[in-house]
């Protein structure tokens, strides 16, 4: 694949990503029902469009899957409730839990300039807390909903982890991750199933919101970013995904007029940016293979 087209899929996946705020706010189905039906189309969606995704099933992506599930419920939930900054800003805290758990889960020791990336991303967070704006339309009750995507970052480092881990066997296989993909979007639509029915009061766009959400956000965006990333250098990739959480609090305000307060945008600008410099020292000390 031509570079210049692979970066533009990256790019591109990366956009599609970033809508989901705007989306799941645009939906007026509850928090379950938004979090179950999505990710049960985003699995058929998934398995249409990655073929990879159909051979890589094994009993080791289970875990991987568990906890790619209650990244997509948290998420749900923690958007519906706070702003789609602090939302995606605290779950991009992330690389954080996985300095953290690393030397217990993969035994990578923590190194003396992790640190300076663990305040800053630290002083990030505090700001993103300290800069709540209180209750909006859009965000009614940001205190419980900020708990939810802080915790939403936990679990998206455990689905980091577990990604390292299904591709760092010696029986690895291309479609391992996807698979995981799958059965994590199918676990959360089971899980929120009880809760989601009956589906009692909802319009069409409600229909036509989930369907985007499902194919449009999830599936066709992983499907550009696998064949994407085939082509382009592991420090540009970081940097093009960055996107996402940067356009998804812009995407909210320009659908639905919802303004972060600036010390979510200042504390989302640190754990950003400390992430960008952390991942690109660290590829530059990476052996070349």
């Amino acid at each position: 694949m031509d570079a210049r087209a692979a970066r533009l899929q990256v790019l591109a996946a990366a956009a599609l990503f970033s809508t989901g705020g705007a989306a799941i706010k645009a939906c007026h189905l509850s928090s379950w029902q938004v979090a179950s039906l999505r990710s049960g189309i985003a699995a058929v969606a998934l398995l249409l469009l990655v073929p990879q995704a159909r051979h890589g099933f094994r009993w080791r992506t289970l875990p991987v899957a568990l906890a790619y599930a209650a990244t997509l419920i948290l998420f749900v939930t923690a958007t519906k409730l706070t702003t789609a900054a602090n939302a995606i800003f605290l779950q991009s805290t992330a690389p954080l839990y996985l300095l953290l758990l690393g030397p217990w889960l993969l035994h990578e020791r923590v190194r003396a300039r992790d640190l300076a990336y663990m305040l800053a991303v630290g002083a990030g967070l505090t700001l993103v807390f300290l800069g709540d704006t209180g209750a909006q339309a859009t965000a009614p009750d940001p205190g419980r909903g900020n708990l939810l995507a802080l915790a939403s970052g936990v679990t998206y480092a455990l689905v980091l982890l577990g990604f390292r881990w299904l591709g760092t066997r010696p029986d690895a296989g291309p479609g391992d991750a996807a698979a995981a993909a799958v059965a994590g979007n199918a676990l959360a639509w089971i899980i929120g199933l009880p809760w989601a029915l009956p589906v009692t009061e909802s319009t069409p766009a409600d229909w036509a919101v989930l369907a985007f959400l499902g194919v449009v956000q999830i599936g066709l965006a992983y499907k550009f970013l696998t064949a994407g990333m085939r082509s382009v250098p592991a420090f540009e990739a970081s940097l093009l995904v960055l996107v996402e959480p940067v356009l998804n609090p812009v995407w909210t305000w320009m659908v639905h007029g919802e303004v972060p307060g600036l010390g979510a945008v200042a504390g989302g600008v640190v754990i950003l940016a400390a992430t960008a410099l952390k991942t690109g020292s660290d590829l530059r000390r990476a052996p070349a293979a």
